[in-house]
């Protein structure tokens, strides 16, 4: 048990001092509203792409309709919040909840299909949802929903960000996720070992789902105004290439990647002319020298920072030992 709590302790010490370091600089004026802003997205979009990673990397299923769920989840929230009044963290779990029955209902038929045809299909639905929400007024149609309170803060969105990471950490390195894995390793012999590939599938897809859901509320409860060219097909490739960035099947490397490209956006801003251009031309560097991504399939956890403490020890004793002999 103590072995098992040394890896969580670290983690827990780890994301406090993260916490308190921001929540110093933010509350006291050090980082301006641009710094905060780009702040808050990063975190946002390391929901959306861990939550992607869970179906892209881990369970092998090409999906391109993350979007659609992000936009479900903003939508619900700023409803409930609008019209309702409810609580924000009710707000972002019903938001998170609403998105994941979606993800149920359309994963079941499509998460049969495989390869292109699922990631034509979830391109499609997520399109139907946009065009769904353009052409409902209660929303308010193409102009979207505007007044939407801006609730979402540097504490709820780590907050929720480290619940998104621990959950689907967590998930991935239990025997659902091991039968996730395995299914994107070989679908037949998962199969064939008595693994319902259907059912796996559709479980990371509505975890998948859910998180978008969340990512969406934070996202709505953020700027003030939403609409659905806002949760286009661009907004899901955006997700899809942090992730391939930083390495399919690892949560670091989806961290890294949206922290990478979100930086980029940023610093980038103003000269929209050149920032397709110079985010294409890193990807293409990036799948020629490093196709697997930053990180490739490898995690950045306790085990493997003391297993580098101790490699850096090793080498060190070995130089002692070599300059005294």
């Amino acid at each position: 048990m103590l072995k098992a709590a040394k890896p969580f302790a670290s983690m827990l010490v780890g994301c406090l001092v993260v916490f308190f370091i921001f929540q110093v600089l933010v509350s006291g004026g050090t980082l301006n509203d641009v710094a905060e802003t780009t702040l808050i997205l990063i975190c946002i979009n390391i929901i959306l792409t861990v939550s992607l990673n869970l179906i892209n990397g881990f369970t092998g299923q090409f999906s391109l309709g993350h979007a659609g769920f992000m936009s479900i989840g903003a939508y619900t929230s700023a409803i409930l919040t609008l019209d309702f009044d409810w609580a924000f963290p009710l707000a972002i779990v019903a938001g998170g909840t609403v998105a994941a029955l979606f993800g149920l209902l359309i994963g079941l038929p499509t998460l049969r299909l495989k390869g292109d045809y699922l990631a034509i299909a979830t391109l499609g639905l997520g399109e139907i949802i946009r065009i769904a929400l353009l052409n409902t007024e209660y929303v308010g149609g193409a102009s979207g929903l505007s007044g939407i309170p801006a609730k979402t803060t540097w504490g709820w969105v780590f907050l929720f960000t480290v619940i998104t990471i621990i959950v689907i950490q967590n998930f991935v390195r239990s025997t659902h996720g091991r039968a996730c894995i395995a299914i994107r390793e070989n679908e037949i012999a998962a199969e064939s070992m008595g693994i319902n590939t259907t059912i796996y599938k559709v479980i990371a897809f509505v975890i998948g789902s859910f998180f978008a859901g969340v990512g969406g509320a934070l996202y709505a409860h953020k700027f003030y105004v939403i609409n659905p060219t806002s949760f286009n097909f661009l907004k899901s490739f955006e997700i899809l290439v942090m992730v391939v960035l930083g390495g399919l099947g690892s949560t670091t490397g989806a961290i890294v990647g949206a922290v990478a490209l979100t930086m980029i956006f940023t610093l980038l801003q103003d000269y929209p002319e050149l920032r397709m251009i110079i985010y294409s031309l890193a990807l293409i560097i990036m799948m020629i020298f490093r196709p697997g991504g930053m990180m490739g399939n490898k995690e950045f956890n306790y085990k493997f920072i003391t297993k580098w403490f101790r490699k850096k020890g090793a080498n060190v004793h070995d130089g002692d030992i070599t300059s005294a002999s």
